[in-house]
């Protein structure tokens, strides 16, 4: 006989989670719910094509570029078509922004709902011929004119957002989102092929000890960038160890890795990218509501980056988000 106390029977999967949540917004129709369910199916088949892509052939780069510059990969393209496919198809949806496409998607009227979803696809997607985390960035909004959906619906703040979320692939699949009602963070159960809650109500450390950026860019960077992060290396104080540094280069990675143990990631401008690299819609917006869900600050060096005002949907913008304490640090060096 089967030994069922290994077996959680009562256990806490997303789907059973956003209908919990749904109840304690009145109102609420179900349609976000329905919308963030298909975009998990997404989410399962990319982890499963990450996990057989060398089987597969999927690694490698497919021959373009995206409307970003960045070369494509075959995983690109697959996990945008995944994207695509299942949020057009979910009925709730009424146009996407992918970093994959330079125009926005605008979904057939019959199939149409109330909400934009900004993404990337599959991000550090340079990291995947060599097996390294990488992972998928959403933001939802809800539209708020009348009409067919143009481009303008979507340039708001991230401070309109009414949900965001990454997926992380690596050893396991982890999914981590926010309906501005705290951070929680589900892990894919193979057996039961759900998601399941591993990480309720996520908050960040008030300060870390780990700092996370690509120095390769440092001769790039302004002398006062320069100075905070020397300042983590080499302490004014002789009594305090030096941060230590740690950069995958998957956003979802490096800003996951925060989330569970404190410190700083940060993407600052540079000379050669005047206003960061980093995209408002689809990285940096819905990575700064996580963030602030989870009890941390999310700036552009002055401001919030949730306060924003977008005026391009491939806009790009600089990032320092992480532990307040870290954060503040930072922007008193570089506001000083």
């Amino acid at each position: 006989m089967a030994d069922s106390s290994k077996v959680d029977t009562d256990c806490m999967t997303l789907t059973r989670f956003l209908i919990d949540q749904q109840r304690k917004c009145p109102g609420a129709t179900g349609s976000l719910t329905i919308l963030l369910n298909q975009l998990m199916t997404a989410v399962k088949a990319i982890a499963s094509a990450v996990k057989r892509a060398g089987i597969a052939n999927l690694y490698g780069i497919a021959g373009s570029q995206n409307t970003t510059g960045d070369e494509q990969k075959k995983l690109d393209v697959l996990s945008n078509d995944l994207f695509i496919n299942m949020l057009s198809s979910s009925g709730q949806a009424c146009m996407l922004i992918s970093e994959e496409n330079e125009h926005p998607v605008i979904v057939p009227e019959e199939n149409r709902g109330k909400y934009i979803v900004t993404f990337d696809p599959l991000d550090g997607s340079s990291n995947i011929d060599c097996l390294v985390s990488i992972g998928s960035i959403w933001g939802i909004y809800e539209k708020k004119t009348p009409g067919p959906p143009t481009k303008e619906d979507v340039l708001r703040p991230g401070t309109e957002l009414v949900s965001a979320g990454y997926a992380l692939y690596g050893s396991g699949t982890m999914v981590v989102l926010t309906t501005g009602c705290g951070l929680f963070g589900f892990t894919l159960d193979p057996n039961i092929g759900d998601f399941v809650l591993t990480h309720p109500e996520m908050f960040i450390k008030p300060r870390g000890k780990i700092y996370s950026t690509n120095e390769g860019y440092e001769k790039y960077w302004d002398e006062k960038v320069k100075k905070y992060v020397d300042s983590l290396k080499n302490p004014a104080d002789p009594s305090k160890a030096p941060y230590g540094a740690r950069y995958i280069g998957s956003m979802v990675a490096d800003v996951h890795r925060t989330f569970l143990y404190g410190g700083i990631f940060l993407y600052p401008a540079n000379s050669k990218s005047k206003n960061g690299k980093l995209r408002l819609l689809y990285e940096s917006n819905p990575m700064a509501f996580m963030m602030e869900e989870a009890g941390g600050k999310a700036m552009d060096g002055k401001k919030r980056v949730m306060e924003i005002e977008p005026k391009d949907i491939h806009e790009r913008c600089p990032v320092f988000m992480g532990s307040p304490s870290d954060v503040d640090d930072c922007m008193k060096i570089l506001n000083a």
